[in-house]
């Protein structure tokens, strides 16, 4: 069977027939992995497509492949990439990394100015922001938004993160910032040197949480310089983890 081509681009009106098919397909996942993801209605998804601030990846025979979309919060100091999904057919095919880079670049278009974040559970999206020049960052470099913090209430793990005053969670938050940022090529380098002490971490993170709380869980799936004043990033990792 001919592997079919996958289209990826800026969603448009025309797509929101997919977006029943995104939302059930978020939530199925998140149950999957035994983790949890802030909820979405299909009229949400259908906006965001309306607005032009989400991407959808399909094949060239019309099924759905994939889908991220943009948040601004703190009056558009920050922008969220949230919601990356990809159908479990096209997993482990290099569309996430698409849809991601695909994203990253339109958020850089309509906030040029804004610190870009995310949260994440996973292990291969850590690498596809590092790639992006994403860093790793304590939960308060985040926006302070309270509307941000209340769209984890439909999170599983969101007694996890009240009891942390929201400085953790199961998620790694992750940053960039245009205008104190490193090169692409450094945090990639940064990720590839310390991947396996992230991995531990993650996991030390989980086992701890899952056990104090009771809960199961499975596995998932202008530009920088060196400025004298920029954080240093490679720092020790625990700092992000604060147990």
């Amino acid at each position: 069977m001919e592997t079919p081509s996958i289209i990826v681009r800026v969603a448009t009106p025309d797509d929101i027939h997919f977006a029943a098919t995104i939302t059930e397909e978020m939530e199925s996942s998140a149950k999957a992995r035994g983790t949890g993801i802030a909820k979405r209605s299909p009229e949400y998804i259908a906006e965001k497509m309306r607005e032009g601030k989400a991407v959808v990846a399909y094949a060239d025979n019309g099924e759905w492949v994939g889908f991220c979309y943009i948040e601004t919060w703190s009056h558009g100091e920050y922008v969220a990439n949230s919601g990356l999904i990809v159908a479990p057919p096209f997993r482990k095919s290099g569309v996430a990394k698409r849809i991601k880079e695909c994203t990253f670049k339109l958020s850089r278009q309509k906030y040029p100015d804004a610190k870009l974040f995310g949260l994440t559970t996973g292990l291969a999206v850590m690498k596809i922001n590092s790639d992006l020049g994403y860093e790793p960052v304590t939960y308060s470099e985040l926006t302070q938004d309270e509307a941000f913090w209340a769209g984890c209430k439909s999170c599983v793990n969101y007694d996890i993160l009240m009891s942390k005053d929201r400085k953790n969670c199961m998620c790694t938050a992750m940053l960039y910032d245009p205008r104190d940022h490193y090169k692409p090529e450094e945090t990639a380098e940064d990720f590839k040197q310390h991947s396996k002490a992230y991995e531990r971490l993650l996991r030390l993170k989980q086992s701890l949480f899952l056990k104090v709380f009771g809960k199961k869980a499975g596995a998932e799936g202008s530009p920088g310089g060196s400025s004298s004043t920029k954080k240093k990033l490679f720092a020790p990792l625990s700092f992000l983890f604060n147990l």
